[in-house]
């Protein structure tokens, strides 16, 4: 069977959407996971949806620990720390930021050099 470009363009953006998270940024945050028992979870993912830190806790989560820093309502991430190498990343919605599994991401975040 012989397939041209046009036949494979379609599947060729399908691979690429799957692929990019939070096309030219650093790390993606997802939405809040309730464990139970009122502790809840948000996993930060890299650009291919591996997890690579996460914050844990049954405290607000943007005066718990020092890994995010809020806006004023409506309240959202604007900064994450990352608590391997204390690099600070500005965070924003972004139309493209996608979804990890089951995870929807919230907001999208990039080093500006800080």
């Amino acid at each position: 069977m012989r397939f041209s470009a046009f036949t494979l363009l379609p599947l060729l953006s399908l691979v690429d959407v799957a692929l990019s998270l939070c096309p030219g940024f650093n790390y993606a945050i997802g939405n809040v996971q309730p464990i139970g028992n009122g502790i809840n979870r948000w996993t930060i993912y890299d650009d291919s949806c591996n997890p690579v830190d996460s914050l844990t806790t049954d405290l607000n989560p943007c005066t718990t620990g020092g890994i995010f820093a809020c806006s004023p309502p409506p309240i959202t991430f604007v900064k994450y720390t990352n608590t391997f190498t204390g690099l600070m990343y500005a965070c924003r919605k972004d139309a493209n930021s996608g979804v990890c599994g089951s995870d929807i991401i919230s907001v999208c975040c990039r080093n500006d050099g800080h």
